[in-house]
């Protein structure tokens, strides 16, 4: 698609979409006198459609939904399919495993359909006053759909396409936000983007042609759907750089960080944990060496996350962007698991929660990776997660980050 027909399709879009009963002035309400609260968001991923077996933890929305409101959370992340939607939102797809080990999505083959159940989710949110943002780990299926994308063009148009569909559905006001691609530009989630050079992949957002693809993307997508915010998430690197790179073209930053892998990954290797995907011998090595390289140096690991969190929120400040985390704050990887405990993962995100809580620079963040029933020990602690949520959404935005277009949504 040219770039001129791209634009002219968007806006046609657009106006389709204010004849169908969406009035300009509630598309662009402004946000009520009330007090503006932090989002206590959860990672949902691509779980919530694919982990769907008996005792997978999503199989019964309703349930899980009611179980997230009871433990405080009001905002949950989600994987939206767009490449699959832009290819065909009814077909059924069969997705292949990222990896066998962790405990999001499914370990094996599994079939999905995105539509008509993403709206299903979507409407299931909006009923119990939980907002949606929209994010994409573009997931592989046996076609290899994802690398039909071949440029920021494609990959806008598959968006647009898929916010269309909720659209539809008089849904679009639930979304909270919509971030293009999960921590972009890593290779196991957007292999059909090569940066320059193409080893720079993961952190690596910074280059020019990354910026350049992430600006012409969300351009087009926002020409079709300006009231939204966009952005694409990151993980790591180097925060002090969204102060010196132009980002005005995002409306927040989504930063996801862990204690374990600062410090060039000092935690992960003194633990020998190596992201193993397809391998046992990660938590094999979790078992037998987490919990005393944590103890050995209990007070340099905790000084090393709250450190970090305050560059990140000084980092955003300075260039006046608001923060949202969903991945954090202690560990990347873990599981319910012989001999292994939940206590360090709850005691990181607790001490995270509340130093990122007193920046008043974040508009929405998790307690964990780890906030959905399938961790099961985890979530059955619900009064750790009343205090955490409680926390959340009782600290303060600073004035400055109120103008900024993603209040509106919150």
């Amino acid at each position: 698609m040219e770039r001129k027909d791209f634009i002219k399709y968007s806006t046609l879009v657009t106006g389709a979409m204010l004849s169908g009963g969406i009035s300009t002035a509630s598309r662009f309400a402004k946000p009520s006198a009330k007090k503006i609260e932090p989002l206590a968001i959860a990672m949902w991923d691509f779980s919530w459609l694919e982990r769907r077996w008996a005792g997978a933890g999503y199989e019964d929305w309703d349930q899980a939904l009611d179980e997230l409101v009871e433990r405080g959370y009001n905002a949950v992340r989600i994987d939206a399919y767009p490449h699959l939607i832009g290819e065909d939102s009814t077909k059924e797809y069969t997705l292949l495993p990222v990896w066998n080990v962790q405990m999001w999505g499914s370990p094996a083959k599994t079939k999905v359909r995105v539509q008509p159940f993403l709206n299903q989710f979507i409407a299931k949110c909006r009923e119990r006053n939980v907002k949606v943002g929209l994010s994409s780990w573009y997931r592989e299926d046996v076609d290899r759909v994802l690398m039909n994308i071949d440029g920021p063009e494609k990959m806008a148009e598959n968006w647009i396409k898929t916010l269309d569909s909720i659209a539809k559905d008089g849904l679009l006001d639930s979304i909270l936000y919509v971030d293009l691609c999960n921590e972009w530009p890593g290779d196991i989630w957007c292999p059909y983007f090569k940066n320059d050079p193409p080893e720079n992949t993961w952190t690596y957002w910074h280059t020019e042609k990354s910026i350049q693809f992430m600006k012409e993307s969300i351009g087009f997508v926002r020409s079709a759907y300006p009231e939204l915010p966009y952005c694409y998430s990151f993980t790591g690197g180097k925060p002090e750089l969204y102060a010196e790179r132009d980002l005005s073209y995002f409306d927040f930053i989504e930063h996801h960080l862990w204690m374990a892998q600062l410090n060039d990954g000092e935690y992960d290797k003194a633990v020998d944990y190596n992201y193993e995907r397809f391998s046992p011998v990660g938590y094999q090595n979790l078992v037998a060496n987490y919990e005393r390289v944590y103890h050995e140096r209990k007070s340099y690991w905790q000084q090393l996350l709250t450190d970090e969190i305050q560059l990140v929120a000084n980092s955003a400040k300075a260039t006046n962007q608001p923060l949202i985390t969903t991945e954090c704050w202690g560990l990347v990887d873990f599981k319910d698991w012989p001999l292994l405990k939940w206590d360090i993962i709850k005691e990181l995100g607790e001490l995270a929660v509340k130093t990122a809580a007193n920046t008043g620079q974040w508009v929405a963040m998790a307690t964990s990776n780890f906030c959905g029933p399938q961790f099961v020990g985890m979530w059955r602690d619900v009064e750790w997660h009343q205090r955490m949520t409680k926390i959340i959404k009782d600290a303060s935005i600073s004035e400055e980050l109120k103008t900024r277009k993603i209040i509106s949504r919150l």
